[in-house]
């Protein structure tokens, strides 16, 4: 699979020297690879991830310059032949690695640890803070339904393609999930943003020496919905603390606080479904193996 992958770069960039290779295996919608130590391709697997990956090279394109962390830099490029294996984007390493949950809790300088959560709040508060029309037009395919009919759409998937594997105490639990938050009015009468869509600790880096967070990457989940999404990525990542501490320096952050447990509660059913919908068996099984 990978010798494809290089030959595809080759063809497409014949003067760049390719010396070391090595596949990264954490991405769940693309195949990674590190060029050279110093390059980072990405392929997606899916035919939904190729538009994914369209949408995201342009919106890191308009938004680099507004961020205080660095993103990727697509400066590789490859959208002619739109198929699997064919369309990757590559730049530059983003210095640092990923900030594992384990790593966060090793550390015990108080002030190093508010100074990690000061920086991801400020981060989400720029994403979410960017004027929804002048990203609009690179969410155009993307019918824009809100919160309300996500929400239904969600459950109503969750309840004809996953109940049929799950316990009868796991359904009725998860249907009173959602039941409470759609009778919420408050839940679904919000202002909706730019927001980066996985904001987990695979996608955040930070380099240890400097005692920072170095980089965001993999903005393919990005697009139009609810700010609380995001934290929601930080307190499964993270737990209750360090969200906590987030949320406490992102302005305003109690208005979207009571919508971030909920939303976290759904990740192992979306994994569920994601395996169900690209036959990705592991991530099937991963998803859905509380609720058996």
């Amino acid at each position: 699979m990978y010798n494809q992958y290089i030959d595809r770069i080759k063809q497409v960039y014949p003067d760049l020297w390719i010396d070391d290779v090595e596949p990264n295996k954490i991405g769940q919608n693309n195949d990674v690879l590190m060029i050279n130590k110093s390059l980072v391709f990405r392929f997606p697997k899916y035919l939904k991830g190729i538009t994914n990956l369209k949408d995201e090279t342009e919106l890191v394109n308009k938004i680099k310059d507004r961020v205080t962390i660095t993103i990727p830099n697509p400066i590789y490029q490859s959208f002619e032949i739109l198929e699997a294996g064919k369309v990757f984007t590559g730049y530059k390493k983003i210095q640092g690695s990923p900030l594992w949950r384990e790593e966060l809790s090793n550390i015990k300088d108080v002030n190093l640890f508010k100074k990690l959560a000061s920086q991801l709040a400020t981060f989400l508060f720029e994403v979410h803070s960017i004027p929804l029309h002048e990203i609009n037009p690179i969410f155009k395919h993307q019918k824009q339904k809100g919160i309300r009919t996500e929400v239904e759409e969600l459950f109503e998937n969750i309840q004809n393609r996953l109940y049929s594997f799950m316990r009868k105490d796991a359904k009725e639990n998860i249907t009173h999930m959602f039941e409470v938050f759609l009778n919420n009015p408050n839940n679904l009468e919000m202002n909706l943003t730019l927001i980066h869509g996985d904001f987990g600790a695979s996608n955040i880096l930070w380099d240890s020496f400097y005692g920072e967070i170095s980089g965001i990457i993999d903005f393919g989940g990005s697009g139009i919905g609810d700010p609380a999404y995001d934290f929601s990525g930080l307190l499964s990542s993270y737990g209750e603390t360090f969200f906590q501490l987030c949320i406490e320096q992102y302005p305003n952050g109690n208005e979207i606080s009571d919508r971030v447990s909920f939303y976290k509660k759904t990740f192992a059913l979306q994994e569920a479904l994601h395996g169900l919908e690209n036959k990705d068996n592991h991530a099937f099984e991963n998803g859905i193996k509380e609720y058996r």
